[in-house]
């Protein structure tokens, strides 16, 4: 019997006459088994590979011959506008068979909500946020809600993973199968991760039941043969525009910059040239974002530039063309990127790397070869979340109307993350919050706290509900329609005139700040603006700092066509390095004098080399992801004398400074004892690996030709 053949009838006919598909596709068909025995999978495979089909059509099949009823399957995602996606989609199928599909997320309304609360969907979608807010929230009666609970679906699972937000989210799940008092089948949807097996077993946490990772085979997948890759070297976000302007007119075109300022400027000199241009970033209304993509999605000759908002899943039609302006952090980004064009029969999946840095350059060819060599980082949670279960308490608390001192274990006691933390971290850390108010005890029984009322407690502990704090942003309206929002610092000008915003792809002159609403009203205007937001530089990845330089060695990038501009920039780069040498870091005076030590070990692992060795080696002043800056006035061959002592003093793992700005911009941090936080964060940003690799290499001094 087929793996079509062992889905429920109906779902079959529709499948077939409904749909008109002749065939389900790999993933699809390698899905159905373990879904309808009820496994915790992974489904991995590229954009575009049906992976929500591949969830969705046999849990349907379940929901049919099992008789399920009432509020059956979550279908999880990490953000809004997905959601908002999938819904006429999946509506569709569920409508088929006889079945409801419902969306609760923070743009749905009061009386949309009642509605789901009195006769709850068979399946609906919405975020980890949403649920928690249904559990704590007296309005819901989440018990009678979640009764009938058997599955939940996690899509983009690796955007939950990597961070706090997939603590929060198992935590979540935890809380709701405590309620309707069964394991949960769990079922996660991603693109290519690098530890496929890893990533299960987070998902499936404290479950019991069989575990299968689902991944078609390369020869069963997609064809993935027909990839062209190309690097440019452009040299600014003008050159940028201008080559983007003048390539493949009649096209969609869809274009990533890694920074919200970066899209907008791109956008505006796009549209200093006539060409249809559409923005989508983070910190633009909901409207304005919708606007732009539903457009996008119905044009052809047409631009639009966004930042990561546009990586995950969230259909903008068929695309011609990706473009990517510097480069992305990781290969899984990449891999996203790549993946949404070629969906077309006859279409080659393509990304143009446009490259306004010879450093940028360098990280594109080096994203390219590990890329080339099947590379992808792996989903690392991060360890220790003492202030994610600070949060946990604090929510349950609420919403069991207090909550024995001790009776937190029973909820949320076997999620992975917390099960690792030691008993009597977690008694100091809820002893510390009933020390600082945040929790109350009475006789045994836990609450919020008058200090969690305080800091938490505005419009129903709304500020409860995210692991994560949003930076202060001022609304930015033209008249009553809001365009986005911007940071404070936007507003700052040197000279004795208005201010003039960019946002939208559009400049917008301030006429009026209400500070105390963080509000600003704008008119267009036809002067080039700017706009800010609070951001840093991205750690890169310890391999992919050393493909950029196992690049410097030999000057290939065979994962990649390069136009000529590109390969004269890779000349260029491998003179100016021309001192690189395989399995050797080099400490370098530049011609101004400046001494930098190049380890091309990572961001993370280079300020724990540069924490460790500043007590031998004053002249240590700043980390970067490829080397570490030393004083101007420092001599090479002192340095040389006092970096080798420290290294070898050094032990084998050096641990990273934390400033204390990294401190506060953990959420809940002021649950959290400062020791605890502290030692949590240098867990986190400690690389063993890169370190390591960095001490057992050879140093040689390199001075100026």
């Amino acid at each position: 019997m087929s793996a079509f053949d062992r889905l429920h009838p109906a779902v079959q006919h529709h499948i077939v006459n409904s749909l008109g598909w002749k065939s389900l596709r790999p993933l699809q068909e390698q899905a159905v088994d373990p879904i309808l025995q009820g496994e915790h999978s992974i489904l991995l495979a590229p954009t575009a590979g049906g992976k929500t089909e591949a969830a969705v059509f046999p849990l349907l099949s379940r929901m049919l011959s099992e008789s399920w009823s009432g509020l059956s399957v979550l279908y999880l995602c990490p953000i809004k506008a997905l959601l908002n996606n999938l819904e006429p989609r999946l509506r569709g199928y569920a409508e088929l068979l006889g079945r409801r599909v419902g969306i609760w997320h923070g743009d749905i309304g009061e009386r949309d909500r009642r509605a789901i609360d009195a006769d709850p969907p068979d399946i609906l979608l919405t975020t980890p946020e949403s649920v928690e807010v249904m559990l704590v929230s007296q309005r819901r009666e989440h018990r009678r809600i979640f009764a009938g609970l058997r599955a939940v679906v996690v899509d983009e699972i690796h955007a939950f993973a990597g961070d706090d937000r997939g603590w929060h989210l198992l935590s979540v799940l935890e809380r709701v199968s405590a309620v309707c008092g069964r394991d949960l089948q769990r079922v996660g949807l991603s693109a290519t991760v690098g530890n496929p097996e890893g990533l299960l077993g987070w998902l499936a946490g404290s479950c019991d039941g069989d575990r299968r990772c689902v991944m078609p085979t390369p020869a069963a997948s997609v064809e993935e043969t027909r990839i062209d890759v190309r690097l440019d070297y452009v040299g600014s976000m003008e050159n940028a525009a201008k080559i983007i302007a003048g390539l493949h007119n009649g096209e969609k075109r869809l274009v990533f910059v890694d920074s919200r300022s970066g899209v907008e400027v791109l956008a505006s000199h796009l549209r200093e040239r006539k060409i249809q241009t559409f923005v989508s970033h983070s910190s633009l209304s909901v409207d304005e974002r919708r606007r732009a993509e539903a457009a996008f999605s119905e044009g052809r000759d047409c631009v639009i530039v966004a930042t990561s908002t546009l990586e995950l899943g969230i259909d903008v039609g068929d695309l011609d063309r990706v473009i990517q302006i510097n480069a992305p952090a990781t290969v899984a980004s990449f891999l996203q990127r790549l993946g949404r064009t070629g969906r077309r029969a006859g279409t080659t999946r393509n990304t143009l790397f446009l490259a306004t840095t010879e450093g940028d350059l360098l990280q594109a060819a080096g994203l390219v070869n590990l890329w080339g060599e099947g590379f992808v980082e792996p989903v690392v949670p991060p360890p220790e979340p003492y202030h994610v279960l600070a949060q946990q308490i604090l929510a349950l608390s609420l919403q069991e109307h207090g909550l024995g001192r001790d009776r937190w274990a029973d909820w949320i006691g076997k999620m992975p993350g917390f099960a690792e933390i030691v008993a009597t971290a977690i008694e100091t850390l809820i002893e510390h919050m009933s020390a600082t108010a945040f929790l109350f005890d009475e006789g045994g029984v836990i609450s919020p706290g008058l200090q969690a009322e305080q800091v938490y407690g505005g419009r129903n502990y709304l500020e409860l509900y995210s692991v994560f704090t949003s930076p202060p942003l001022f609304r930015v309206l033209f008249g009553r329609e809001e365009i986005g929002q911007v940071h404070e610092s936007s507003f700052q000008v040197k000279q004795n005139a208005p201010p003039i915003l960019l946002l939208g792809g559009r400049s917008w002159v301030v006429t009026d700040i209400d500070w105390n609403r963080r509000a600003a009203q704008v008119q267009p205007v036809e002067e080039r603006g700017r706009s800010l937001w609070a951001g840093s530089g991205q750690a890169l990845h310890f391999d992919l700092c050393r493909s950029m330089h196992k690049i410097l060695l030999d000057g290939e990038v065979p994962s990649a066509k390069l136009t000529a501009r590109a390969d004269s920039a890779i000349s260029r780069l491998l003179d100016e390095f021309h001192w690189v040498r395989e399995e050797t870091t080099s400490l370098v005076r530049e011609a101004g004098g400046r001494v930098l030590w190049w380890t091309f070990a990572g961001l993370r692992a280079n300020q724990a080399l540069q924490e460790a060795v500043s007590a031998l080696v004053p002249a240590t002043s700043s980390a970067e992801n490829l080397c570490i800056r030393m004083s101007e006035d420092a001599g090479l061959e002192d340095l040389m004398r006092r970096l080798e002592d420290a290294r070898l003093r050094l032990p084998a793992v050096a641990d990273p400074p934390i400033a204390d700005e990294a401190l506060e911009a953990v959420k809940f941090s002021e649950c959290v004892p400062a020791g605890t936080l502290e030692q949590m964060l240098v867990h986190r940003n400690r690389d063993e690996r890169a370190v390591r690799a960095v001490l057992g290499e050879d140093l040689r001094g390199v001075e100026p030709v």
